[in-house]
């Protein structure tokens, strides 16, 4: 029996320490959850073993080996590629699509991985190998060895939830980390694989629950605009908004030295909050209602209103960088980002799910919860996002990918949101009867990865000549491989990069980025034809940085050691307007969940701040960029929650702007507020809250 358990257990340690040198080199690794998880689940292996008979018992002790090998062995594949742990979200919901989409990304990632990858399965070939040549025999369990058996794993049980309640008395970091604020990366790297996949499970199993117990309970609420009644007054039908004649409606001329100073007013809707509090049916609906009501709104500013009546077109570019600028090879990306709105110190993290992740926060102005939340929010009510507030002006909203209609469902996610969401391919999930509708047809859609440009020469002949239109891109020339033999788009422009002096990498990433430069040009194009490019706003943030090349490239790219702080995520926001003139530069933290909040701002929409994560980047709001694991930007710190480094920033004279009496509070605040907008977003999406909030909004 003893061998038995010991032969698991000595591969299950063997599988987390080769899985955490591969994946994270030499750093510190908290090991105690690990061991007694371990002791407890090669406990159960070995009992369920040993009573099995003949046949099966080996069959049941093959499995034990291979699986956990093979589990570990995806995980390393998995955490090259995407930088991220593989969680049963994306087995279950994208595992398919993987495979069909990044079959080129996968077997680069086992190549790189190759000899770690032999080092995991070295022991699950040798171990039988062994056995067999001792002569061992798979012992057939009785009463005193089921005893033993069911002794390890109430050792291995006790153990582990004695670490965590150790944890949680003593509030230290780990168990914050896994139990209150899960982070899969950060447990994958600190505790290892098996306490991922105990804590990747037990997250699912919750959140299965929580859906199971609001469908219970859940009145289906008809979606209504998100704007008060009262706004829409005086719209003619068609919801647009007519200029005012300046000669019918001037009045006398204001006294140059005693200019009428302008409203200010909160960005907020009136809320019955005793009814928000009466609906609430569990703790999570009583946090948020005390959090949105306790929560001091941000307040109208000079550019309130600045683009109101105009056009958005809204862009989340795959894996864009600021290192993809180039004055010469992208001369209209150049441009667009040094005109208009210039925000210094524009951060884009990385979440889970990379790419929806991305497209989430940009078009929610919501923090992930976990994985797949632009899938989850599916089934949710979407009332303040920017289609709903077009909508109640009369405009429609289009959406665009030069993708699978089907990859990350956005076929149903899109829409949710109240766009018309087309693409260039159909996806194997849907059929060409139902769903043909919304392939749009373009020059060569098979390419991996497909042409922006191509997309916007057959897409924006569809809206340029509405009356007004808002539409969202969903890029794809910027897709890893970064490569000329694995990237069409970087094919295509090597040309045009041949002479940089970089290497393969990075020439590759500026030659796919040049095709979006190509993109951007037609649609300014486009739009100057139809008379449209003055009442036109362009807005464009990345999904991600290009985490396709190695840090090594990266930096090369950059041609910057971009190790201090949290360097690896600046990046560049365009917010642009022809009409602009001179640029606005804007130098507080900010990111991709201001977005929302800020565009609404300067539309004139009536909107209610307390209902996003993100903050107007133009209000008078100290900036906050929050990452995926805690650590935070602001105008005054960067933080970095492993460790605890704390960066104290300057001001012009050379001083901290925080003085040191007010550190150790200013450090607290902030690291509560970070947590406060990480619950805020997770439990909207999980708690469906938004229809709560459209109950409670008074009329």
């Amino acid at each position: 029996m003893f061998v038995l358990w010991g032969t698991l257990a000595g591969l299950a340690l063997w599988l987390e320490l080769v899985y955490h040198f591969s994946g994270f080199g030499w750093t510190m690794l908290n090991p105690f959850y690990m061991i007694f998880l371990i002791v407890a689940w090669s406990g159960l292996w070995t009992l369920l073993i040993g009573v099995l008979k003949k046949r099966i018992k080996k069959i049941a002790y093959y499995v034990a080996i291979w699986l956990p090998t093979v589990w570990t062995s995806a995980q390393l594949v998995y955490l090259r590629i995407f930088k991220q742990p593989l969680l049963w979200e994306v087995m279950i919901r994208g595992g398919g699509d993987a495979l069909t989409n990044y079959w080129r990304e996968t077997l680069v990632g086992i190549l790189k991985a190759l000899p770690f990858l032999i080092l995991l399965m070295l022991p699950a070939i040798a171990i039988p190998i062994l056995l067999k040549w001792y002569r061992w025999r798979m012992p057939q369990f009785r009463s005193l060895q089921v005893m033993r058996s069911l002794v390890i794993v109430l050792v291995g049980i006790v153990g582990s939830v004695m670490v965590m309640k150790i944890g949680e008395i003593a509030r230290l970091e780990y168990y914050e980390e896994y139990s209150e604020f899960y982070d899969p990366l950060i447990v994958a790297e600190e505790m290892g694989v098996l306490p991922l996949f105990h804590g990747d499970m037990t997250d699912r199993l919750r959140r299965l629950i929580g859906d199971w117990q609001r469908s219970q309970n859940r009145t289906e609420y008809v979606p209504v605009a998100a704007r008060p009644t009262d706004a829409a007054d005086g719209l003619p039908e068609d919801g647009t908004r007519e200029k005012e004649d300046p000669d019918e409606t001037a009045g006398p001329e204001p006294t140059p030295e005693v200019p009428e100073p302008p409203v200010i007013r909160p960005h907020q809707f009136d809320l019955d909050y005793d009814l928000l509090h009466q609906i609430a049916d569990n703790k999570h609906q009583t946090w948020l209602a005390d959090y949105i009501q306790y929560q001091v709104p941000v307040t109208t500013n000079e550019y309130t209103g600045m683009f109101e009546g105009y056009n958005l077109i809204f862009l989340t570019a795959e894996g864009f960088c600021t290192y993809a600028i180039d004055e010469e090879l992208t001369p209209t990306l150049y441009k667009l980002a040094n005109s208009g709105f210039v925000c210094e110190n524009y951060y884009v993290p990385l979440w889970s799910t990379s790419t929806s992740d991305g497209e989430y926060i940009n078009m929610t102005g919501l923090i992930p919860d976990g994985q797949h939340s632009m899938r989850n929010s599916a089934v949710n009510v979407q009332p303040f996002v920017l289609p709903a507030f077009f909508k109640n002006e009369g405009v429609y909203s289009y959406a665009y990918h030069n993708g699978e209609l089907s990859y990350y469902e956005r076929h149903e996610t899109h829409p949710n949101m109240g766009y018309d969401f087309k693409a260039c391919k159909l996806g194997k999930k849907l059929s060409e009867e139902e769903w043909g509708d919304k392939i749009f047809e373009m020059e060569q859609p098979t390419q991996w990865p497909a042409s922006d440009y191509n997309m916007m020469v057959a897409t924006v002949p569809e809206y340029v000549n509405d009356e007004r239109f808002h539409v969202y891109y969903m890029t794809v020339s910027g897709h890893l491989q970064y490569s000329f033999s694995g990237n069409a788009m970087s094919s295509k422009n090597k040309e045009a990069v041949a002479e940089l002096e970089l290497s393969a990498g990075p020439k590759a990433y500026i030659a796919c980025n040049i095709e979006l430069d190509k993109a951007m040009e037609n649609l300014l194009e486009q739009l100057e034809a139809a008379g449209q490019l003055e009442n036109t706003v362009i807005c464009l943030s990345a999904d991600h940085y290009p985490y396709g090349l190695t840090d090594e490239e990266y930096e090369e790219l950059a041609g910057k050691d971009l190790s201090a702080g949290k360097d690896f995520y600046r990046n560049t926001l365009i917010l642009w307007n022809a009409g602009m003139g001179e640029p606005v530069y804007i130098d507080k933290a900010c990111g991709p969940m201001d977005l929302l909040p800020t565009l609404l701002n300067l539309f004139g929409f009536e909107y209610d701040s307390r209902l996003y994560a993100g903050r107007d980047i133009l209000s008078d709001r100290e900036g906050l960029v929050v990452f995926m694991n805690r650590d935070f930007v602001t105008d005054s710190v960067i933080f970095i929650e492993k460790g605890d480094i704390t960066t104290w920033l300057q001001d012009e004279n050379g001083d901290d702007i925080v003085p040191d009496d007010q550190k150790e509070s200013y450090l607290a605040d902030r690291r509560q507020e970070v947590k406060d907008r990480y619950n805020f977003s997770a439990y909207i999406i999980q708690e469906d809250y938004y229809s709560d909030v459209l109950q409670a909004m008074i009329r």
